[in-house]
Order: C-alpha cells, then structure tokens, then sequence
C-alpha cells in the first residue's frame, strides 16, 4: 500500500490490470518544466540559477538579487501549477511514445506534487490529449509503484527525471526496470552519475524501444 493515504485512494478507484505496467513522472518527463518554470518567475519578478539541482536557495529576485525563502519558493511553485496549463507543454516525443506503449502496456502517470492541484493537472493533460490515469502522491513514489503493480508478478518500468525516486522505486519494487529522462539533458552535469541498473535515456525516440524491450511488448 502506498505510503500516502490520498495516493493509496487514487489507486484503489483504478480498474484492475494484468498488463505490463509503465508508471511514468510528469515533470519534465511527459510535460516540460525547467524550461518554462524560469519563464515563469521572470514574469512575477524572480530568476532561477541552475548552479545546483534544486529549486530552494536558486530564486532570486531580479530587482535586488537575495535569495528568497523556500515559503516563497513554495508559494510560487504552487502559483506555477496552477496556472500550469498556460505554461507547460508536451515534452517532445511524449505523446507518441505513450501511443506506442499503450498498445501493450497499462500506462499510469505518478506525479510528486500537492494533491490539491491533481484536478488542474488532469485537465491540462486531457486537453493534450493525455487520458491515462493520473496519481498524485505527496510522499516516496516506490510504495506507490509496489501497489499499483498489484500482487502479481506483471513487469513494470519507471521512468522519472530525479534519481532519488527512481532510487524509491528500486526500493520497493526491485526488478522494476529504471528509466531516467529528463527533458532538457543539459542539466545532467548538475547531477551524480545515476545508480546501478538505471538504464539513462536522452529522449523519448531513445527511450521507447529500450521500455519495450524490457517489458517484452
């Protein structure tokens, strides 16, 4: 059982599936983030710096140039989901890349984010044209995966752009087979190398073939 009440929810009301599973992020993986998120800021008055692989102590405000808190980080994170569907488009290949999974596979979309903005998400994703189900979890992604895999032994691949999760995942679901994407690769370098058995995609036309093998779709 996921380890988030709400997310154990969500899962419950999904129809039951044998099929090879692909739980796949949304951030940066199915929709862009890094790309437009500094867009973002710039309009309401902050830069982001990408000296580290994080959100908190990288805010800036342009005019003076401290740093601003992560309760201000935060409300403007939540203010950037919100208004996500103004922002936020289609990381290149996604939408063809799921097509072709789905063909074989049951697809479910597992973001980290507020379960308050899970209805906005949906939304902007359906109008993509994006109708797989939707989790939102507030907690580690791996106990998430463990139950929707189920209590059979069906395959399952992960893809997400953060180590740490995919790293949760291969806690809780140990023959998971790991996929790291992200959509802009030129933040790789701000990163340590990714752990062992974590296969590192560049895009979705690399990754697509490579999940389908490993699923033996």
């Amino acid at each position: 059982m996921s380890d988030d009440p709400e997310t154990a929810r969500q899962i419950a009301e999904l129809a039951r599936d044998s099929r090879p599973l692909v739980v796949l992020d949304v951030d940066d993986v199915i929709l862009e983030f890094i790309r437009p998120f500094p867009r973002f800021l710039a309009a309401k008055g902050y830069a982001l710096g990408l000296e580290t692989f994080r959100l908190h102590g990288n805010v800036t405000e342009i005019d003076t140039g401290a740093v601003v808190d992560r309760e201000t980080v935060s409300g403007l994170l939540s203010a950037f989901f919100a208004a996500q569907a103004e922002w936020q488009t289609m990381a290149a290949g996604a939408a063809e890349a799921l097509e072709t999974l789905s063909a074989g596979a049951e697809i479910v979309l597992l973001t980290a984010m507020p379960h308050r903005h899970r209805a906005v998400r949906r939304a902007h994703l359906e109008t993509l044209g994006l109708t797989y189900p939707l989790l939102t979890t507030e907690m580690a992604k791996g106990p998430a995966i463990a139950a929707l895999r189920g209590d059979g032994r069906r395959p399952v691949a992960f893809v997400d752009d953060l180590p740490h999760n995919l790293s949760s995942a291969r806690a809780s679901v140990a023959d998971a087979h790991l996929f790291h994407l992200m959509a802009d690769n030129a933040l790789r370098r701000l990163l340590p190398p990714p752990a062992e058995g974590i296969a590192v995609v560049e895009d979705w036309p690399d990754a697509t073939p490579k999940i389908a093998g490993a699923l033996r779709l």
